[in-house]
């Protein structure tokens, strides 16, 4: 793009807002520095500087450009929805929830904007919040395909189950070939007949894509066909996919080592001498809110149990967060694009516990209320079981555990685990993670309060009452009623938390049980009991 000399204020930011749609920064840059240098005091110049931080990763530039624009004009909800952004990705939740509050009733001419404050909201996890700004973007924009996935995906994970087919089966009319569509569609309901997986192999054929691209196809067939009880054919599109996804990660290099090293790291670097230090520091310290970790290997029940917690009087949800993961990495000090490594760990065992126990809370305040108890479910968090301990003496912390084999092929089955892609690299992961839980059994003396899937789902509310009760709770009749519960779940388990607790799943690996057999083989030689 050519800049002309004399160009005044609008024409430069005529010029750099094409350059923007076009990905054009150096330009965006330069008419950016050019108004600002002819008017210090013109927020268009600090907006459009901020776009271009953003664009090259520069967080905390951007933020200080956005910042900017919007002291000199406070009416710039464009700044203040990409600041709000900036601050989300930054892990600064209550500032980004400040701003998105004050500037959401601004957007209403602004489907770019509205969509914008939604998927911020959705990053933040407060999904109810983004529904309605989802809702005004569709309607001030229809027919825009990003807009709508997103507003289908909210609806999911606000149990608007009817809603969000509607909006899959609308998108797959105007590009019936989008996999990760049909992938979706796939997981809101149980099949009934073969009509969207002959849909979806008919697919497969008129493309002819290479495997790898064909990923979230061969995991939506294998799911359907496994709803139709066709075990073999499920299991070998289950196996395409897992197979497919490996071909990327080898390009990758990625090698299950890395995961058992951690674990390994782990138990090495928080035992039971590190773990004693810092409890004697921290006893004293009488917690506001007592907060409940849920954590086991995922698909195992966590999200079961958390809903059920989670509708007691007393207790509130945060949904499953990352937070601990984060401040981990960030207190360790160590710059890396690893969200966890062996280094990071052993460096934050180093550091001020206290600093973590800190840091944890400040992330996960903004979705907090005023119930005194509160949960946060991530799965993994069955890793940094020493370092919550540690941080939080008054913690309760609630390990699922479910049959070795239904919980292998459940992470089997997903396009999330790296580790689980193939049953070789699954059946050493889970020897670690299984080498993991007795060493937290050994060092954190009876903690960990640990409940069977079979036994839950089998005798909801022995085990409800049970499990209350070692929580320190009275037992509420509305936990046996946890499907009613009408908070968000963002998780793998969104749509099935909609449903009463059954028995199904338990021993489904049994349908599978010839192409299953070297793993069987494998956990059994490792001294993990199968049944």
């Amino acid at each position: 793009m050519v800049l002309h000399v004399n160009a005044d204020l609008s024409q430069l930011s005529a010029t750099a807002r094409r350059a923007v749609q076009a990905g054009n920064w150096a330009t965006v840059r330069t008419c950016a520095r050019r108004i600002t240098k002819q008017d210090k005091k013109n927020p268009e110049g600090y907006f459009l500087s901020g776009l271009a931080e953003k664009a090259g990763r520069r967080a905390n530039k951007a933020m200080a450009a956005f910042s900017k624009a919007i002291s000199l004009n406070a009416g710039r909800y464009d700044a203040a929805i990409e600041l709000a952004h900036q601050y989300a990705l930054a892990m600064r939740h209550r500032e980004a929830l400040d701003l998105l509050k004050r500037y959401e009733s601004r957007l209403l001419n602004s489907p770019l904007y509205l969509d914008m404050a939604a998927s911020t909201y959705t990053l933040l996890g407060l999904h109810a919040s983004a529904w309605p700004l989802y809702q005004q973007a569709n309607e001030l924009q229809p027919g825009l395909d990003q807009f709508q996935a997103r507003l289908a995906a909210c609806a999911v994970y606000l149990g608007k189950i009817k809603e969000a087919k509607a909006i899959y089966l609308r998108l797959l009319e105007r590009h019936p070939h989008h996999q990760k569509n049909h992938y979706e569609l796939s997981r809101l309901e149980t099949a009934k007949d073969s009509s969207h997986v002959e849909q979806m192999q008919e697919v497969l054929k008129a493309t002819r894509l290479p495997p790898e691209k064909n990923i979230f196809m061969y995991y939506a067939i294998g799911k359907e066909l496994e709803d139709l009880e066709q075990w073999q054919e499920a299991f070998q599109y289950y196996k395409m996919a897992g197979d497919a996804v490996t071909l990327v990660t080898r390009k990758a290099d990625y090698d299950v080592r890395v995961e058992t090293d951690l674990i390994d790291t782990i138990i090495e670097a928080c035992n039971s001498d590190w773990l004693a230090t810092a409890v004697k520091k921290t006893r004293t310290d009488k917690p506001q809110k007592i907060p409940i970790f849920i954590v086991g290997l995922p698909r195992t029940g966590t999200t079961l149990t958390e809903r059920i917690i989670a509708s007691h009087s007393q207790v509130e949800s945060a949904d499953e967060t990352f937070f601990m993961e984060h401040i981990i990495r960030r207190s360790s000090g160590i710059q890396s694009s690893d969200s966890i490594s062996p280094a990071i760990i052993e460096a934050a065992a180093k550091k001020d516990i206290r600093l973590i126990a800190k840091g944890y809370l400040n992330a996960v305040e903004y979705r907090l209320g005023k119930r005194p108890m509160f949960i946060d479910k991530y799965p993994l968090n069955f890793l940094y079981l020493g370092f919550i301990a540690k941080a939080f003496p008054h913690a309760r912390i609630v390990h699922l555990r479910r049959n070795p084999m239904d919980a292998c092929f459940l992470m089997y089955k997903q396009s999330f685990f790296k580790f689980a892609y193939t049953l070789e690299s699954l059946g050493r992961y889970y020897v670690a993670y299984d080498r993991l839980r007795r060493h937290w059994g050994e060092t954190l003396q009876g903690r960990v309060i640990e409940v069977e899937y079979e036994s839950l789902v089998a005798d909801p509310e022995g085990q409800t009452r049970t499990l209350l009760d070692r929580l320190g709770l009275d037992f509420e009749p509305a936990c046996l009623d946890f499907h009613l519960n009408k908070t968000p779940s963002a998780t793998a388990s969104s749509v099935q938390v909609r449903e009463k607790a059954h028995t199904r799943s338990v021993n489904n690996w049994k349908n599978f049980t010839a192409p299953l057999q070297p793993l069987k083989e494998y956990l059994e030689t490792a001294g993990i009991t199968v049944e």
